[in-house]
This record gives C-alpha cells, structure tokens and sequence, in this order.
C-alpha cells in the first residue's frame, strides 16, 4: 500500500473550524478509537452540524433521513453525545425488526405473566432508556398497527407495559431514522401522518456521498488511518488518479460501501479496488437519482453482485436487516411485473 497520499489531515481541521466547540469536540477521538466519527468539509453537512446542535440543546424529537450508509446512526449517536443525556443510555431499536407479536412488549415492556411465556418482568426500550435517548432506526418499517401506540407515547411521555393496569411516566428523547421518503408512506397509508409531523420535529437530512463528493478523499483518509491501526498494515496512501476514481464513483451503499472497500482491502492486505467500477459506472451514468425506488433496486443489485448472490452479505454491505433484504428484494421483484 504505497503512493502518494493528495488529502492531508488539514482538510479535516479546516472542516470542523466550521463547526461549533461542541461539534469540534466530537472529532477529537484518533481513527483507531472506537469512538472517533469523521463529519465532512461540505456546506450541508456544516449546515446539519449546526441543526444537530440545536436539536440536541431542546432535546426534541428528530427525524434523520437518508439513503443507506450515509451515516445516520452516526448522528444519532452525535444527538446524544450533544445533549445534556449523554451521561444516560441511548438504547437503540431496529423497527424492521419487531415481531408483529412481541413489538409492543419490546417497546413498552410487559408484567410478569402478562402473556404465555412472560416468567417476569421486562421494562422494554423505553424504559430502559429513561432518562436517555431512544434510538428508532428504520421507523419507516414500524408496523402500523404500533404506530398509534407510539404516538401516544411521544404525546403523552408514557408507556403502558402490556399486562399493566396504569401507564408509567417516562422521560427520553426520541432519534428516528429511515432510509424511505415518509411523506410518500404516508400518502400510500403505510405510515400515519400524525405520526411522521411528531417524529419530524427537526429533520436532518443527510445527503448521498454522490452530493458531496469533496469529502470523500476525507473519508479515504479517515478509513485508511482507522484500519491500518485495527489491522496492524502500512498505510495506503492513493495517488491523484485513485483518488480522482474514487470521487468520480457513484457509492450506491455511500460511506458504508466505501468503508467497507477500504477495510476489505486491509484484510487482505492489497490495494483498495471499486466494486464492478466499470459496470457501476454505467449504472451511474443511466440512474435517475431523484427516483429512489430506482435507486434502492441498483444498490441492491449490485449489493448482490458483490457478494456473489449472498442475501445475507449484500444485507450486511447495504446497512440493513436480512428482513428489510428480502422485503427489497420482494418489491423489486413485485415492480417487475407492475411495469
């Protein structure tokens, strides 16, 4: 792993001097610390800084949206780090993954016999967060018969544990996150508009890594700096033609995707290479970004076809559970034969 290296850890300095104290704070953990995170040098992602900031001063509820491997448990886990809970939990909950049958007890807790199987008592997520921040990641996926349930929550700062006679207070902060457009869900009755304006007290709205290319020679340096130290190799330092093809990639699966080249390539100990570049390219240049339907079917597939078919794999390589996968895969398949 050897050549010349084009970005320098200024760049990354001259970023967060853009930034509050409190967010510059953030960035001072070394890349081999499993705390350090990397922001971005563009105006938008310094724009959503300053919101972060706000939001986690008044500890309302935010809303983070944006396409998969943008990095938006990244900014939940910030929100908390932000605000005056940082000393409390943040209990994170994927809502693509609650059972129909056990979501509410997962949430709100249960009593001790409360159903067949409850030996004793669980307090559930919100509960256990008291105090703290409750992190809903892909609340688009929220089955609908809860939503109403959470709702009542956020308006009310009370859960009713399922077998329970009486609600009981709680006090937490809400992050959700999802990777849909929830004003199409709601317009297609998948999810309650109530709902979606309560969650999105302050959205932040993270951009793909194709709308902010300035700051990917920050996270080829970042991620080259973090996987050298875990895995024990030189650092690569890519020269002005890898660092121009690099940029000029479209990273369907973003900083995830991009991450995740550069630590394979640690593994193995071998140069960072794109992911069916040629063939990517040309997906690039035919995609009509504003469609996210389109968008989410060429991650997918290339997803799979850099894991060879692997469902499981390309779950892992997109961010999201094998359930969410196969839901993908379901509704690519089911807009096949709708066109």
């Amino acid at each position: 792993m050897r050549s010349r290296l084009i970005v320098s850890v200024s760049k990354a300095s001259m970023a967060s001097a853009q930034l509050s104290p409190s967010i510059e704070s953030l960035l001072a953990p070394p890349p081999d610390s499993p705390d350090s995170w990397v922001l971005g040098a563009s105006p938008r992602i310094t724009q959503i800084a300053r919101h972060a900031e706000k939001a986690a001063e008044v500890q309302c509820t935010v809303l983070v949206t944006g396409e998969t491997g943008t990095g938006k448990e990244v900014w939940a886990r910030a929100l908390h780090r932000l605000s005056r809970r940082r000393d409390k939990p943040l209990v994170p909950v994927n809502c693509a993954a609650l059972t129909s049958t056990l979501a509410e007890s997962q949430l709100f807790g249960h009593e001790k016999g409360a159903f067949t199987g409850a030996a004793g008592q669980s307090l559930g997520v919100f509960r256990a967060a008291n105090g703290g921040v409750v992190f809903l990641d892909e609340v688009g996926e929220m089955p609908l018969e809860l939503q109403p349930k959470l709702l009542r929550v956020l308006q009310e700062s009370e859960v009713t544990p399922v077998g329970a006679a009486h609600p009981e207070r709680i006090n937490v902060q809400v992050i959700a996150a999802t990777n849909r457009d929830l004003e199409v869900e709601v317009q297609e009755g998948r999810f309650r508009e109530d709902l979606y304006y309560r969650l999105n007290m302050v959205e932040l709205r993270v951009p793909p890594l194709r709308e902010r290319v300035e700051d990917i020679p920050m996270f080829v340096r970042y991620f080259s700096q973090r996987f050298a130290a875990r895995y024990g190799r030189d650092l690569w330092e890519p020269s002005e033609v890898e660092l121009r093809e690099f940029s000029e990639y479209s990273w369907p699966g973003n900083i995830r995707q991009l991450g995740h080249v550069i630590e394979q390539a640690y593994v193995l100990d071998c140069e960072p290479t794109l992911p069916n570049r040629r063939q990517g390219q040309t997906e690039a240049a035919a995609l009509p970004f504003t469609d996210l339907n389109k968008l989410r079917e060429v991650a997918v597939k290339q997803a799979l076809r850099s894991t060879q078919g692997h469902k499981g794999r390309a779950a892992k390589l997109l961010g999201v559970h094998p359930n969410t996968m196969t839901r993908l895969l379901a509704q690519i398949k089911q807009n096949s034969r709708d066109q």
